[in-house]
């Protein structure tokens, strides 16, 4: 049985699967609906994201509309823009940044999302949790591979780095993705607003 949006959206909200690991708690972010033609698998949401509770509402967020052509109005739009991280709720800290996403989190959730959406969708999969978790073992060793390879996804999907404030030095490093990777990524994802 497939579930309808505003349903699960009720129980996910609801959910305190991960409580003892949350040092601030549950509070999931995710937004989608049946009709979402592009689906954007993040990593977890900052403190910025869990304060506000609306997903990609930071510096990384800026990055990644730039990044894909996607203006807030349309981002911010679920019948348009599913934002599914990998985990739901902020994972507390960790060496260097940000813990993992909880790994009970995808398993539990994704399947039931992903089957709402419509079979024809674009996916970003962002950072290389998604990756890991939605490319084949084929795809690369490394984020890079994977990113660079992304002729091999497209047009329906596209591995990117994650857009936090690392990612400009990976850029730089990397100048084929603005050059080869994004207007592609762009064009892609115009086609699919327009048909939204």
């Amino acid at each position: 049985m497939i579930d309808d949006a505003a349903s699960l959206l009720r129980e996910i909200s609801a959910c305190t699967f991960c409580v003892p690991h949350l040092p601030l708690g549950p509070r999931p972010v995710v937004q989608f609906s049946a009709s979402s033609r592009i689906l954007i698998i993040g990593q977890a949401p900052g403190t910025k994201v869990h304060a506000s509770g609306v997903p990609w509402q930071d510096d990384s967020g800026d990055r990644l509309r730039e990044w894909t052509g996607i203006d807030s109005q349309e981002f911010y739009d679920p019948a348009k823009v599913a934002l599914v991280p990998m985990g739901f709720c902020y994972p507390g800290k960790a060496a260097g940044g940000d813990a993992p996403p909880r790994p009970e989190c995808a398993p539990r959730w994704h399947e039931r999302i992903l089957e709402l959406l419509p079979a024809d969708r674009l996916t970003l999969l962002v950072g290389s949790y998604a990756q890991q978790r939605y490319l084949s073992k084929d795809a690369g060793a490394t984020l890079t591979d994977r990113v660079r390879a992304f002729e091999r996804f497209a047009p329906i999907v596209f591995p990117t780095p994650h857009p936090s404030w690392r990612s400009k030095g990976w850029q730089k490093r990397n100048p084929w993705f603005e050059a080869e990777l994004l207007p592609k990524l762009r064009a892609a994802v115009r086609r699919q607003l327009d048909r939204a």
